[in-house]
């Protein structure tokens, strides 16, 4: 197993002040956010939008938690519960998001996040406890060892942005460019949808529901958006909803139309992307998580991205083995030659409640 950087907040002195732990109540939101807007550990994912889509559009009851020291926040944790016949029953820093984990000023506070943790793991009789991070925390616990996350810092220029694409990534960029294509920011979610839900058709995948998306771009405004790109006769090909943190871009959900592939639509729309952050003045581009050995890894890897492991930890009460609920488990390929079959209303109308449970 690859090695994996331990948390920074191990050097951190923490107060002196006695360090409390306690659920998430009502109210909380605005010191909560405030905390992950500030603390170097936070990602998009702390964000306590997130629990309210969790609970009212998954039903995934919430679990999050915040540590404190006279008042003041000093560590916070979200986690969700997702109950499936048929992937089991677990406790997770989060799911259907690529980070989680503690986020904290010190060691004291993220120690004492993850033991309450696993003490309500153990209460809930959960079959796991996962905690997803770019960081390990506890170094005695299994690890997912599957993936893997692509992240870049961006130059100021973007010339400078298009010359580090290897060359015969960025000959489909220009590509791209020469075949008309324009990108623009929509309003509304509707043709990501569609170009989105086509995709994981046909890549057998489960597709989580359009109100899925729609809450995220209610919940989070601006920080959430979504961008299209069409063909020089106005049909869309290819589109991809991105979260926006402090100085990063995350492209996060994407889809494309079968002729995407001809009109090098999706390496013109990652591009497309880029280029509009480096005019923002961001600082990072993640391309987010991958699995080894897929065609995402490859084609992040081809841009010129070094992979980098995440830290997804496990902490089992009940014994038995990590989890392994991912399409590369062989157990699944027959389930997804299938689903790549059905007619599409009808993935569109019960992949939402298998997805739901995937994370």
């Amino acid at each position: 197993m690859e090695a994996i950087a331990e948390s920074p907040a191990t050097a951190a002195r923490p107060s002196t002040a006695p360090l409390r732990v306690r659920p998430f109540a009502t109210g909380d939101e605005a010191r909560w956010d405030a905390f992950v807007n500030a603390c170097p550990q936070a990602t998009f994912f702390h964000r306590s939008g997130w629990r309210a889509i969790f609970e009212d559009v998954l039903r995934h009851r919430c679990h999050y938690l915040i540590a404190e020291r006279g008042g003041t926040i000093a560590g916070v944790l979200p986690l969700a519960e997702v109950r499936s016949r048929l992937f089991g029953h677990a406790l997770a820093s989060l799911p259907h998001c690529v980070y989680g984990g503690p986020a904290a000023n010190d060691a004291d506070a993220a120690n004492a996040l993850v033991d309450a943790a696993v003490e309500l793991a153990h209460n809930l009789r959960v079959d796991h406890l996962e905690l997803r991070d770019r960081i390990a925390l506890r170094p005695e616990w299994p690890r997912q060892d599957l993936y893997v996350t692509f992240r870049r810092a961006l130059a100021a220029d973007a010339d400078a942005n298009l010359l580090a694409i290897p060359r015969k990534q960025r000959a489909m960029v220009r590509k791209g460019i020469a075949r008309g294509l324009v990108s623009s920011i929509d309003s509304s979610t509707e043709r990501f949808f569609d170009l989105y839900a086509d995709n994981m058709h046909r890549h057998g995948t489960p597709p989580m529901s359009h109100r899925w998306f729609e809450r995220l771009a209610d919940a989070f405004g601006d920080a959430c958006e979504v961008l299209t790109v069409s063909d020089p006769a106005g049909n869309p090909v290819s589109s991809v909803m991105s979260f926006y943190f402090r100085d990063e871009v995350l492209p996060y959900y994407a889809g494309d139309a079968l002729a995407a592939r001809e009109l090098a639509a999706n390496d013109f729309k990652y591009w497309e992307l880029m280029r509009r952050a480096c005019e923002r003045g961001l600082k990072v581009f993640d391309y987010g998580r991958s699995k080894r050995g897929s065609g995402s890894f490859d084609f992040k890897k081809n841009w010129g991205f070094e992979p980098a492991p995440l830290a997804y930890e496990y902490s089992l009460p009940a014994g038995g083995e990590v989890p392994q609920n991912n399409p590369m488990n062989p157990k699944y390929r027959a389930l997804i030659a299938t689903w790549r079959r059905l007619p599409r209303p009808i993935v569109n109308a019960i992949g939402p409640w298998v997805a739901r449970n995937l994370g």
